[in-house]
């Protein structure tokens, strides 16, 4: 995801708050990965006072926007610093720098459709998250630019697949595979129409459909004037963290879970 779909990010982010309004959350420490200027902040300080920003910025922002948006977190959270995130070094090292139990909120607009382990992301956001807390996010299912998948035009454009193009159903279940409950998910079509190849083409290459370069080429067959988008929406909860997990159907429970029974207890 680039800037210059900045105005679907917004767009998004929108839907996704506009579904998060109706749950019962008691947020101090929210998570935002990516991170990246828009509106939704101004929901979340509204909606959760007091709260602290965790701000993991898009990849491809410029030194200037970058410190701008630490500033304006800084100001979100009350001027209470937070270590600067990385979305970049999360792709990098694969984790989360945060410790374990430290937000209440993970929010997360179309990221999972570029990356390669969606399930590892799942495992990072289960870990950092405290009891009780709250996995909400938003990406790109499979159906999403089919327009462009004809065998003309997959030939002659340089197009790319999503890396993980997972529909709601493999999300529901990868959700229930590591430990989250109550997964709620969704799925919409929307229907971008454009008069200009060139703006298409950048649309495109933004949402990684194309290879960057790809709009300084005409292919010779008629592109088309419009791209779907499915888009899959889900939140789920992290409860019973300190359950062990179930391996081939057999529990292991860690030994510092087990307590001693005392004579107080049996009284």
């Amino acid at each position: 995801m680039t800037q210059p779909i900045r105005w679907l990010q917004d767009e998004i982010a929108d839907r996704m708050l506009q579904k998060l309004d109706i749950v019962k959350l008691d947020a101090k420490d929210v998570l935002l990965i990516p991170d990246f200027p828009g509106a939704h902040s101004h929901f979340l300080t509204k909606r959760f006072p007091g709260m602290r920003f965790h701000s993991a910025s898009e990849i491809g922002l410029s030194s200037f926007d970058s410190l701008k948006l630490r500033t304006t977190r800084f100001w979100n959270s009350r001027m209470r610093f937070v270590p600067p995130l990385s979305l970049d070094d999360y792709k990098k090292t694969g984790r989360i720098n945060l410790p374990d139990n430290s937000v209440d909120l993970v929010l997360s607009v179309l990221l999972m459709q570029d990356l390669e382990d969606p399930k590892h992301f799942l495992r990072e956001c289960w870990r950092v998250l405290k009891e009780g807390g709250l996995f909400t996010f938003s990406y790109l299912g499979p159906d999403t630019a089919k327009e462009l998948r004809s065998e003309t035009l997959f030939q002659q454009l340089p197009s790319k697949n999503l890396a993980s193009p997972w529909d709601m159903h493999d999300m529901g279940d990868a959700l229930l595979g590591e430990r989250f409950s109550d997964p709620v998910m969704d799925m919409e079509f929307l229907h971008l129409d454009y008069q200009s190849d060139a703006v298409l083409l950048a649309d495109a290459t933004a949402l990684n459909l194309l290879a960057v370069g790809a709009q300084n080429g005409t292919p010779a067959a008629q592109l088309p004037k419009k791209l779907t988008l499915e888009v899959v929406y889900g939140h789920a909860w992290a409860l019973g963290k300190h359950l062990a997990k179930a391996q081939d159907h057999v529990a292991y429970i860690d030994p510092n879970q087990i307590q001693r029974k005392t004579s107080s207890d049996s009284a």
